[in-house]
Formats: structure tokens, sequence, C-alpha cells
């Protein structure tokens, strides 16, 4: 299936150059007397890596045939990380690259979505927010307020985020897994 420029929507997925994107934002302009210009901007389903791409006239695009399956983390064994189709059971391992910068916040048992492209996981789709416990965390100084009041804390995964004077080693924090900000304590 073909789309051209205006049927195009955040979060499309599409197939450039034999792999698949989702659109992230596009522009579209024309001035008088030229043929239209549409500027887009792609995040790599497999790579995540953004691409900035601009397109002269009239252009078509293939529609990628992207399949998303619920799942869940289950295990690492050597350079591999599995995970579990939550329907069919089925595991699927996933190598460090394909899943990079999820990995701050993978934790076991966590459920998540697998991106499938002809048949095989690209890529993985984290919840907006992750529950993970403070593993060390100075205590907090009274007095300590130049800083807006934070300190620094390592979770369970090894992140380290900025967290509020009140939170203490052994808490359970909520953390935005867009901006790896803390949200609040779970």
């Amino acid at each position: 299936m073909t789309l051209n420029y205006g049927e195009l929507k955040r979060g499309t997925s599409i197939e450039l150059d034999g792999e698949p994107y989702s659109v992230v934002e596009y522009e579209h302009s024309k001035m008088q007397g030229r043929a239209p210009v549409m500027k887009i901007r792609f995040r790599s389903l497999r790579t995540g890596k953004i691409l900035d791409r601009t397109f002269q006239g009239d252009v078509k695009f293939s529609l990628a045939h992207v399949d998303r399956r619920k799942a869940q983390y289950i295990y690492k064994d050597g350079d591999l990380f599995y995970f579990m189709d939550t329907e069919s059971f089925e595991q699927f391992p996933m190598n460090e690259d394909q899943i990079k910068e999820s990995l701050k916040f993978l934790k076991d048992q966590i459920e998540l979505d697998l991106i499938f492209f002809e048949d095989n996981p690209i890529s993985l789709e984290l919840p907006l927010n992750v529950d993970l416990k403070v593993t060390d965390s100075p205590p907090g100084v009274k007095g300590d307020t130049a800083q807006g009041a934070s300190k620094l804390a390592t979770l369970e995964t090894g992140l380290q985020i900025s967290v509020p004077l009140f939170v203490n080693e052994g808490d359970i924090v909520k953390v935005d897994t867009r901006s790896g900000e803390y949200l609040s304590r779970a």
C-alpha cells in the first residue's frame, strides 16, 4: 500500500530504502512557481536513530508492514536478551545493539511492545514510565537547597537520576522512559 504526502501522520510506519521508519514530524511547504517541498523527520524502528529527509514534488511512500506484540522481558543469556510474547508464549532473543537505548529501564517481568518487521523482532517500545528501586542514594543534607533540593540516586538497572532529597535507598520511584527523569515515588 502506498501513501502520498497528504496522508502522512505522526507515528505512521513507512519503508524507506528497505528499512522501516516511523514518521516523527513533517512539514509541507509550497512556494509560488515551484514544486512543493516536504521535510520529514523519521525514526528508524530498527536502530532508533533520527533521519531528516527532504522530498521534492508529489512523493509516494510505501507503508511498512510493522507488527506490534505485547511481550515481557524474561532473562538475559550472554549477549542476548529474551522476551516472551504474552499471548503465544513464544520467546524472541534480541541483541544489545537492537535495544541499547532501552537497557537502562529494562528489568525482569516488565511489560512492553515488541516491534516486528518481516516477522523478525527489530526493536521494542517501553511503557511511558517504569517503577524502579533505588539501590544507592546518599542521605539528603538539610539546608542543601541551592540546587533545587535534589540529589543523585542509582536505580536497580544502573541508571542514575536526580531525585528529591526525601527519596531514600530502597524506595521505588516512577521514571519517565522518554526523558529518564524522576516523576514521583511509586
